[in-house]
């Protein structure tokens, strides 16, 4: 047993802090460069990370502390941009883990990258269909919606498909994250 499983109780919510407070420091980083941003997504990549990793909750919670704290500290996203990335990003969080707990293809690759996939669309139609109807009701359409949520960030959606994968094998290398598929020790026929 892993000191993280046998610490989940206190290993979760700290991890999800870490989490919120990435929300905050990689969109400062990504700003720097013009419409980084909007490219790139970075507040993406903790939310996606932390339901993959926590569990739903954490994942939701994640998702909507980190965009409120990141406009509050730094004024990013701006508050008419707020309520529907909030939407989205807590979707991701739920989502990405869910799928995590329903898919099991006994390869690990195929279970995150369907699990991220199916988050990441999930979260881009909520959001879509959220500012069409509440939040920019009357002004958004759907050139609007897939020019901002496919053509824009393109490259981030590349990174995210490359770096989350990634930084999880690290966690669970490090180990800071349980294995998904333990490896099966050998038995010893003495």
């Amino acid at each position: 047993m892993s000191n993280v499983t046998a610490n989940k109780k206190v290993y979760m919510p700290v991890f999800t802090g870490l989490c919120i407070a990435l929300c905050v420091v990689l969109p400062m980083a990504f700003h720097a460069v013009p419409d980084g941003g909007k490219v790139i997504c970075p507040m993406h990549i903790p939310v996606l990370i932390c339901g993959l990793v926590c569990g739903w909750q954490y994942g939701l919670l994640c998702g909507l502390l980190g965009p409120l704290l990141s406009s509050l500290l730094t004024g990013m996203p701006p508050t008419a941009m707020l309520p529907s990335m909030m939407l989205e990003l807590a979707v991701y969080g739920v989502v990405a883990s869910l799928m995590m707990k329903a898919v099991y293809t006994k390869n690990i690759y195929a279970d995150l990258y369907i699990s991220l996939v199916t988050a990441m669309l999930a979260g881009r139609v909520l959001s879509g269909v959220s500012k069409a109807l509440i939040f920019s009701r009357g002004q958004f359409s759907l050139l609007d919606w897939a020019t901002a949520s496919f053509v824009t960030c393109l490259p981030g959606i590349v990174i995210h498909l490359a770096v989350i994968p990634t930084l999880i094998f690290a966690l669970v290398k490090a180990g800071l994250v349980p294995p998904r598929y333990p490896a099966k020790k050998e038995v010893s026929h003495e």
